[in-house]
């Protein structure tokens, strides 16, 4: 299978490291499908795309429905037979230090429960959707878009007590699919990366990286040759503490 013939689905694509992810993985020669739950985004996220040449197409895909997920992996079913890379990128952070709302010692268990839903059983809902189809591939991958801020080593960032854990979770999670699927599916490598601080309306643009720098890792792991690493967390300079 060639480049030409490969197709993957980013979630949280219509804007940052998703859209730029989605251009990485096209400009590698992928059909990209850019997910996305606001239709006004995600259509200009295409335009924007395919003003650059890029291979792609839209699928309206809220992580945080069952019914959502289902019917945009079915979509992709019609459209494409198969799918050779999932990247997890669909993300939020929940309220900054707002009134102690992700202070460990005040921690709002509601915001807590919102970021867990996206970050963690979005990314949960999409891969275990999208396993049918990516055992149609000869070398399927899934990358989960994490942050060294889920590090229990490093320990990096402000004390954000639903978006770090979340990060920590995802982490975990990364590890046991790569566990699990290494018994049935051993071709299917599953990766969890950082893009570092990326000056996106996710950081509020105060990062020093741009989201093309932030994207590049992910799009690495997507496109990861046979014999590659699963179940460990990367960025740019290489392994990531846990």
């Amino acid at each position: 299978m060639t480049n030409q013939d490969r197709t993957a689905l980013v979630t949280g694509a219509n804007k940052g490291i998703g859209l730029q992810i989605a251009a990485g993985l096209a400009a590698e020669g992928y059909r990209v499908a850019v997910g996305a739950r606001d239709d006004e985004r995600r259509e200009k996220a295409l335009a924007e795309l395919r003003a650059d040449g890029a291979d792609v197409v839209g699928v309206r895909l809220d992580v945080s429905s069952d019914d959502s997920v289902a019917d945009a992996i079915a979509e992709l079913e019609e459209r494409f037979g198969h799918l050779d890379a999932v990247v997890n990128n669909a993300g939020i952070s929940g309220p900054a230090d707002a009134g102690g709302l992700q202070d460990p010692l005040t921690l709002d268990l509601d915001v807590l429960g919102t970021v867990l839903e996206t970050n963690v059983y979005g990314a949960v809902r999409v891969t275990n959707a999208a396993l049918p189809l990516l055992r149609r591939s000869s070398a399927p991958r899934i990358v989960n878009v994490s942050s060294n801020m889920g590090s229990l080593a490093l320990r990096t960032g402000p004390v954000m007590a639903a978006y770090a854990p979340s990060k920590t979770l995802l982490n975990a999670m990364t590890v046991q699919y790569a566990r699990r699927l290494a018994e049935t599916d051993p071709g299917l490598l599953v990766n969890a990366v950082c893009p570092g601080y990326v000056a996106t309306d996710f950081t509020g643009f105060a990062g020093w990286r741009t989201p093309t720098e932030g994207a590049a890792v992910a799009v690495r792991f997507a496109t990861l040759p046979l014999g590659g690493p699963s179940g460990g967390f990367f960025d740019d300079a290489g392994e990531v503490s846990w």
